[in-house]
């Protein structure tokens, strides 16, 4: 089903206009009963956007400014594939003080989902370690050498706590800020990990010491180069994980 799904919503719901960024997902502004809201449509199953959905439930509850999921009228928070959220104000992060604005705001997320279970289909950079396969990532589908330098790489991590990693923090388009608060949006990457792979910041902002910071960059280059494989962008991270 398309975009009809959104009369779910009821009679008072139309598409205003796409928004860029969206790749995996078609993502418009809607208006629902009179109110601006960001629709998104894609072709992930049911059971990943029930974890999706009811992690962003949570953690509005909690206090944290996530786009909230906007139930249909049958009060169901997903539809045929189509999730209508609340629309987030705000501006990309700009400066080094709004980069550790950030990642307060990842830790935050980070202390309130450890232990979380893990998202439907998907495998964290240490599962992949045995592992071959996870939602996108194929590795079977890189260069055996390759394969082995991320391997390399998620191998440090070993036996550290996991929680919901956002996946996507630094690209400025997920932030939203605002003066008293940051918002974290498009949470379609989002998946249990562990939590150093969202503070590999601009300005070191998270505040890693030299050897945390090493980890966990060469960590979040092999995971970016495994899920993304194999296009310009993943040639390029996986030339940023070094060699075994």
């Amino acid at each position: 089903m398309g975009w009809e799904a959104l009369a779910q919503w009821g009679d008072d719901v139309a598409r205003i206009e796409p928004l860029a960024g969206g790749v995996a997902n078609d993502v418009w502004t809607v208006r629902v009963n009179g109110q601006l809201a960001v629709a998104r449509r894609g072709v992930r199953s049911d059971a990943d956007l029930a974890w999706e959905t009811e992690l962003l439930v949570r953690l509005d509850r909690e206090g944290l400014t996530v786009p909230v999921p906007i139930p249909t009228t049958a009060c169901r928070l997903f539809a045929d594939g189509v999730v209508v959220m609340t629309y987030v104000e705000g501006g990309p992060p700009e400066t080094e003080a709004d980069w550790h604005r950030v990642a307060d705001t990842l830790r935050q997320l980070h202390r309130l989902t450890s232990g979380w279970p893990q998202r439907p289909g998907w495998r964290s950079s240490t599962d992949l370690l045995h592992a071959e396969t996870g939602t996108r990532i194929d590795l079977g589908a890189m260069p055996p050498e390759g394969v082995a330098r991320c391997r390399a790489a998620w191998a440090r991590l070993v036996g550290r706590q996991t929680c919901v990693v956002h996946g996507n923090p630094t690209n400025p388009g997920n932030v939203r800020m605002t003066a008293d608060r940051v918002a974290l949006i498009d949470w379609d990457e989002a998946h249990v990990d562990i939590p150093d792979l969202d503070l590999v910041l601009p300005h070191n902002a998270a505040g890693l010491d030299d050897e945390a910071h090493d980890i966990a960059a060469q960590a979040s280059a092999a995971w970016e180069a495994a899920v993304c494989w194999d296009d310009e962008y993943a040639v390029t991270r996986l030339a940023d994980v070094r060699a075994v």
